[in-house]
C-alpha cells in the first residue's frame, strides 16, 4: 500500500539526517490523507522530531522535503512542506501502472491479514411472537456489513442468530390466543402481532395480583414445562410461523445464518453455570441475583423466585455454547443500545466466571432507527415493520421515476425493491455507530446526494458505457495515455480501497466504506460529465478509458457489496 512505501521513505529521511540524535521508536510516523488542494498524503512528523530536536516544525519540514525529493521514488511526483506538514503528490505514472494491475486483480481490496482466525457475528436476533420491525433492520444491516468486511480481511465468519423462544412476551400472546379461541392451523404472523399487543397491553394495564398476571404467569410456566397440550399446540404453530416469516425477511436482506440459537435451549444450561458459582451469585427474596452494585453496576436477577432461569442466564448459557461449539477466536454480539448497561452487568459476570470467553467477546451496539413521527412499540402494536419500510420507499421511488426505460415489469420490480433496500442499509451505515437515526424518505431516495441510490446509478451508468463500447479490448489499451486530472483522481480513489476496507474493518465501522463509496461515484460521475469516452477518436485512449470505466464499475460493486447493497446492472 502507498501509505506505507511513503512511511519508509520517511523513516529512511529521518534516519539519514538525524539517525545518531534519535531511534526509530522516538517519533510514530502517521500517513493521513489531507485536503485535496494540499496533495494526495501528509505527514506531520515534524511535530514530533520538533520536541526532540529543539527546531521549529517548519525548519524540520524543509530539511525533511529537501532530503526527500532528492531521494524520490517512482510513486511519488513531489513533496511540499506547508505549515510543519509534509505533503506527498503521487506521480502519474505510478497511477497509470497501478490501474493496469487493479484491472487485471480480481480480488482487489481483499486482504489477509484475519487469516486463519474464526469470528462469530451474532445480530437480528428478533422474537418469536414479535413483527420484524425496523429495529431488527439496524441490527442486521450492521451485522450483515461488519460479517463481510471480516471476511474480505480473510476471516472464517460465522454468522449467528439468538431468537427469543420463550418468555413472557410468549405467554402474553398465547393467553390471548386461548382467549379467542383461536386455532394452531388458522394462526398467521398478522395474528400473532395482534394477539401479542392485546395480551401485552392486557399484562401491563393490570394490576399486580389480578388474574391476568396469574394466567399469563401460568402459562409461561406451562410454556417451559411443556405440560399442556392446548398451549403446546399453539406455541409450535406460533413459533413456526414467526421463524417461517423470518426467514423471507433474511432472504430479501441477502443474509443467511449459519447457526441459530434459541433462548428455550439456553435455560439449562444457563441455570446450571449460576448455580455453579455460589459464590458470583446470592440469594435474594427466594430469587439469585448478581450484586453488580459491588463492580460499579447494577443487580440483576439470574434465577427467578420460581426456579425459572432469567433471559440473564440464558445469554451466559449462550454465551458458554458459542464456544464449546465453535473454535473461535472472537464473538461479535450487535444490539440495540438501549440494553448497554445489561451488557456491561452480563460481561462482568463473564469475566468472573468464564474470562477465556470474556476476553474473547466484543459487544457492539446501535441507535435506533427512527421516522419523522416518533418512537415505536411493540407493546401498544404501533410497530413499524420492515416489511412496511421497504414497501414505504418502493412506492416512493415509483413516484420519482422515470416510466420509460425499456425494462421488463420484472426488472423494474426487481430494481424498485434492490433499490428500496439499498437506499435503507446505506442510510443506516452512513453514520457512526451508536447514534439514532431519523430516516429521512427524500434524502436516502437522492439521485444527487449521499445515498445508496446514488452509488447504485453511478455504477448502472458505468455498466451502460461499457455495454455499448465496440471492439473494445482490455488487453491491448495503455494506461500511459490517462493524463486528465479527472482520470488520475478517479485512479487515486480507486487505489484507496484496501485501505478502506482494512480499516473498516479494524474499527468495525462501515460507515468510513460508506464515505469512500460516495467519494468514489462522486469521482466517477465527475469524469463521465468531463472526458468523452465512447466518441473519442483517439483509439489508444479511448480503450484506457474503457478499462478505468470497467475498474472503476468492478471497485463500486465490491465497496457496494461489502455494505450489503446489490448493483443493478440497468436502472
Amino acid at each position: 500500500m502507498i501509505r506505507d512505501v511513503i512511511g519508509e521513505i520517511v523513516k529512511g529521511a529521518i534516519d539519514e539526517i538525524w539517525g545518531t540524535k534519535i531511534t526509530p521508536l522516538d517519533v510514530l510516523i502517521e500517513v493521513e490523507k489531507p485536503q485535496s488542494e494540499f496533495g494526495d498524503y501528509a505527514v506531520n512528523v515534524a511535530f514530533a522530531l520538533s520536541k526532540l530536536l529543539h527546531f521549529g516544525p517548519n525548519e524540520i519540514a524543509g530539511s525533511l522535503v529537501r532530503k526527500l525529493n532528492e531521494k524520490r521514488t517512482p510513486e511519488i511526483a513531489k513533496v511540499e512542506a506547508a505549515g510543519g506538514y509534509i505533503n506527498f503528490f503521487l506521480s502519474s505514472e505510478y497511477l497509470q501502472k497501478e490501474l493496469s494491475k487493479i484491472a487485471e486483480d480480481k480480488n482487489f481490496g481483499l486482504n489477509e491479514t484475519l487469516k486463519g482466525k474464526t469470528v462469530m457475528i451474532e445480530y437480528t436476533d428478533p422474537n418469536p411472537f414479535k413483527l420484524f420491525h425496523i429495529g431488527h433492520l439496524m441490527s442486521n444491516t450492521i451485522g450483515e456489513s461488519i460479517a463481510r468486511l471480516y471476511e474480505a480481511s480473510g476471516a472464517k465468519v460465522i454468522r449467528a442468530n439468538y431468537q427469543g423462544d420463550v418468555g413472557l412476551h410468549v405467554a402474553k400472546a398465547i393467553w390471548e390466543m386461548k382467549k379467542e379461541k383461536i386455532l394452531p392451523r388458522d394462526v398467521v404472523m398478522e395474528t400473532l402481532a395482534r394477539v401479542y399487543a392485546i395480551g401485552s397491553k392486557s399484562y401491563e394495564d393490570a394490576e399486580e395480583e389480578s388474574a391476568v398476571k396469574k394466567e399469563i404467569a401460568e402459562i409461561n410456566e406451562k410454556i417451559y414445562e411443556k405440560s399442556d397440550s392446548e398451549i403446546n399446540n399453539l406455541y409450535n404453530s406460533g413459533r413456526k410461523v414467526s421463524l417461517d416469516n423470518f426467514e423471507v425477511m433474511y432472504k430479501k436482506l441477502g443474509t443467511k445464518f449459519d447457526v441459530y440459537f434459541f433462548e428455550s435451549e439456553m435455560g439449562e444450561e444457563g441455570k446450571e453455570t449460576v448455580l455453579g458459582n455460589p459464590k458470583i451469585f446470592k440469594k435474594s427474596e427466594g430469587a439469585i441475583v448478581f450484586k453488580g452494585e459491588d463492580y460499579g453496576l447494577h443487580t440483576r436477577v439470574f434465577i427467578n423466585s420460581k426456579g425459572l432461569p432469567t433471559y440473564e442466564a440464558k445469554e451466559l448459557g449462550l454465551n458458554k455454547k458459542k464456544f464449546e461449539l465453535y473454535p473461535l477466536d472472537l464473538s461479535i454480539i450487535i444490539t440495540g443500545n438501549e440494553i448497554d448497561e445489561y451488557f456491561r452487568v452480563l460481561l462482568k459476570v463473564m469475566e468472573l466466571i468464564m474470562p477465556e470467553v470474556a476476553e474473547k467477546t466484543v459487544h457492539i451496539s446501535h441507535g435506533m432507527l427512527r421516522l419523522p413521527s416518533g418512537k415505536m412499540s411493540s407493546r401498544t402494536g404501533d410497530v413499524i415493520t420492515a416489511e412496511w419500510l421497504i414497501s414505504e420507499i418502493k412506492s416512493r421511488l415509483k413516484e420519482k421515476e422515470n416510466k420509460d426505460k425499456g425494462l421488463t415489469g420484472e426488472e423494474k420490480e426487481n430494481n424498485s425493491e434492490q433499490i428500496a433496500i439499498g437506499a435503507m442499509k446505506y442510510s443506516i451505515l452512513r453514520q457512526a455507530l451508536g447514534h439514532d437515526i431519523i430516516f429521512d424518505f427524500d434524502k436516502s431516495l437522492s439521485l444527487e446526494g449521499d445515498s445508496g441510490p446514488y452509488a447504485q446509478y453511478a455504477y448502472a451508468r458505468l455498466k451502460s458505457i461499457l455495454s455499448k463500447a465496440e471492439n473494445y479490448d482490455a488487453r491491448s489499451a495503455d494506461m500511459a495515455v490517462l493524463k486528465e486530472k479527472s482520470e488520475l483522481e478517479l485512479i487515486k480513489q480507486l487505489l484507496e480501497l484496501p485501505e478502506v476496507i482494512k480499516y473498516s474493518g479494524e474499527k468495525l465501522a462501515p460507515h468510513h466504506l460508506v464515505k469512500y463509496i460516495h467519494e468514489l461515484a462522486s469521482a466517477m460521475n465527475h469524469f463521465y460529465e468531463s472526458i468523452r469516452i465512447l466518441t473519442d477518436e483517439d483509439v489508444p485512449r479511448r480503450q484506457a478509458r474503457l478499462v478505468l470505466v470497467e475498474t472503476a464499475a468492478a471497485i463500486l460493486k465490491t465497496g457496494l457489496g461489502l455494505l450489503g447493497v446489490k448493483v443493478l446492472e440497468k436502472i
